[in-house]
């Protein structure tokens, strides 16, 4: 018996893997085929290389500026750096102050009547509505560019934390309370675990939010970050150099967000992922 399940679990894993490489090659090929078909269109003149670079000249800004600081004055790395500065430290101070909130608002009734009303007020206003009001009261640092970032990030975590705790199973919270567990001990067995799922879903979507909200950050005052390298480029038409700069920051995120579902299968590593239940 044991053997048979320890045959049928390979045969499982097996299979798990000849998927992923099924979905890698699909991924590689729909990459290679679109990249063919962009360079196709500038190359042939198909479309208006006043406004579009070819893949070619986008790779080649991008090994340009690993070694050479013209035309802005900045290597890629250090323009990347300094907005992983201002990119996490909006976001890590969103996350910690968001989750807390979004649990606190979502669990305990006298708490989500004091701090809803405000967090609704803010919650339609878009990150790029604080600029004026950041510039008046933090300058054009760092500190008033993660700050834009902290907005852009701070409602997506809160609302989806909120969401996750509501969401609880009453049964579960009746079962601890049954089993004597007082309300603030089943909000930390119950609740907290319950909201982590979408706790996590809130902080992916967020990190988008905060690399998206870069650019406009980094027009404040900034002379480094790929923010300020996009809108260095667009200044002086450098189509190639704008289209680099977009690539390496949706790079960025990507990794960001990979990071992040690595703590995530750390955290949550007793809820099974979506490919073992299929």
């Amino acid at each position: 018996m044991d053997e048979r399940v320890m045959y049928a679990k390979q045969n499982e894993i097996r299979g798990l893997r000849r998927r992923r490489r099924y979905m890698l090659l699909i991924s590689t090929f729909s990459i290679i085929f679109i990249l063919a078909i962009w360079q196709a269109s500038v190359s042939f003149n198909w479309v208006s290389t006043r406004f579009f670079a070819s893949p070619y000249e986008i790779i080649q800004v991008i090994i340009r500026k690993i070694t050479i600081k013209k035309p802005e004055g900045n290597f890629l790395h250090n323009h990347i750096l300094a907005s992983m500065v201002v990119v996490w430290s909006g976001y890590g101070l969103a996350a910690v102050l968001g989750i807390p909130i979004g649990l606190v608002m979502g669990w305990f009734k006298t708490a989500g009547r004091i701090i809803r009303p405000p967090f609704e007020v803010m919650r339609p206003v878009p990150p790029l509505a604080w600029i004026p009001i950041v510039i008046l009261f933090l300058g054009v640092g760092t500190l008033a560019r993660a700050t834009i970032i902290f907005f852009g990030a701070f409602v997506s975590i809160v609302l989806n934390t909120y969401t996750g705790i509501r969401s609880t199973s009453q049964t579960l919270i009746n079962v601890s309370k049954t089993c004597g567990a007082s309300d603030f001990e089943t909000f930390l067995r119950v609740g907290i675990p319950s909201a982590m799922p979408m706790t996590f879903a809130g902080l992916r979507s967020s990190m988008g939010i905060a690399w998206g909200s870069v650019v406009a950050a980094e027009m404040l005052g900034s002379s480094i970050g790929l923010g300020f390298f996009i809108l260095y480029g667009r200044t002086y038409a450098e189509v190639a150099m704008i289209m680099g700069g977009i690539l390496v920051l949706g790079i960025c995120g990507q990794i960001s967000n990979r990071f992040i579902l690595a703590v995530e299968r750390i955290v949550l590593k007793w809820r099974p992922r979506i490919e073992e239940k299929h």
